[in-house]
């Protein structure tokens, strides 16, 4: 088995609010990988005296226990349990109710000898390949559907996060874990995966933004060169100013988990 990871902030002068993860268990039949993406509120406008780097190490840091320890919970439930547990540990300085409480996209992969169970919820992906070659792209594609003129307006965009109820909204992990039970999930036979790979939208942006290849090809740069290797790439494309930069951000932070079983 080989598992690689890689994190770089999209700017050195701030801290990084992806988190990545994995973990073993001691009979080696299987493993975790976790991947967050902290979303950036406007300066001092989350309602949280801790910030997006605390909330992710948190969130990430029980996420990754709960699926390694816990193999009698569901994905959901364990997600649940841990922005529940996150929630609490912000004490009582913090509004949690703020819809720009610290949150974070979210993608857990977790395996046995039997199955490869997944979680995603929002704009990260996982993606899947088959012995074969075959890569399948496990997406949570509501944040994708908001038109590009809602995106560019703050106040648009806080209205349809998080809002339960309606049709055209999308789902972080904040404060609320019923956020949990809208997430993307599933499982696939074990046999029917020869490698995984986990990435916030600063790495799939080789796929999604810059178009470099497909996702196939994004698998294929993860096998050959490694996630920082995938990184590398993307960082050279953003300093291309010819390029585009994807929803107003010209560098952004960037994870990348990769895993053959």
């Amino acid at each position: 088995m080989r598992i690689d990871l890689a994190s770089a902030p999209g700017d050195p002068e701030r801290p990084n609010e992806d988190w990545l993860s994995a973990a073993l268990p001691a009979c080696g039949q299987g493993g975790v990988l976790v991947a967050l993406d902290g979303v950036t509120p406007p300066a001092g406008e989350d309602g949280c005296v801790h910030g997006v780097p605390w909330f992710t190490a948190r969130l990430g840091g029980r996420l990754t226990e709960l699926s390694g320890s816990r193999r009698d919970m569901s994905l959901d439930r364990i997600l649940a349990e841990a922005i529940r547990d996150t929630a609490a540990a912000h004490g009582d300085g913090c509004d949690l109710s703020h819809v720009r409480t610290p949150q974070a996209t979210v993608v857990v992969a977790r395996w046995d000898e039997e199955y490869v169970e997944h979680l995603v919820l929002s704009d990260s992906v996982l993606l899947l390949q088959s012995p074969a070659g075959e890569v399948t792209a496990v997406r949570d594609d509501r944040l994708d559907r908001v038109p590009r003129e809602v995106l560019r307006s703050h106040a648009a965009t806080d209205a349809l996060r998080n809002a339960y109820g309606r049709a055209d909204a999308f789902f972080t992990a904040a404060a609320d874990p019923a956020a949990a039970g809208l997430a993307v999930t599933g499982r696939t036979p074990r046999a029917q995966v020869r490698a995984l790979a986990a990435l916030t939208d600063g790495a799939g942006r080789w796929t999604e933004t810059f178009r470099e290849g497909d996702w196939a090809d994004c698998m294929a740069v993860l096998r050959k060169e490694g996630a920082e290797g995938l990184i590398a790439r993307v960082r050279t494309l953003e300093s291309d100013p010819a390029r585009p930069s994807g929803r107003g951000k010209r560098h952004d932070d960037a994870s990348a988990a990769y895993a053959e079983l």
